[in-house]
């Protein structure tokens, strides 16, 4: 596999992720019981993912030169 599809790879799993902790977090808020630690470390969990897989993306795109 090319570095490329790894990346890719990667990038979907990562997206796969994001969306899961999506879906737990919208389930936490809806609980009037939930934990607000849990609950803010999900988010920064999902807010990590975000900016990694932006990096991820941003090294799929070549280099123009100046």
């Amino acid at each position: 596999m090319t570095p490329s599809e790894e990346i890719k790879q990667r990038i979907i799993e990562l997206e796969v992720e994001h969306r899961d902790l999506d879906a737990v977090i919208d389930l936490l808020v809806c609980d009037i019981r939930h934990d607000e630690l849990q609950l803010r470390r999900l988010k920064k969990r999902k807010l990590q993912l975000k900016d990694h897989i932006t990096l991820l993306k941003m090294q799929l795109i070549p280099d123009i030169p100046a």
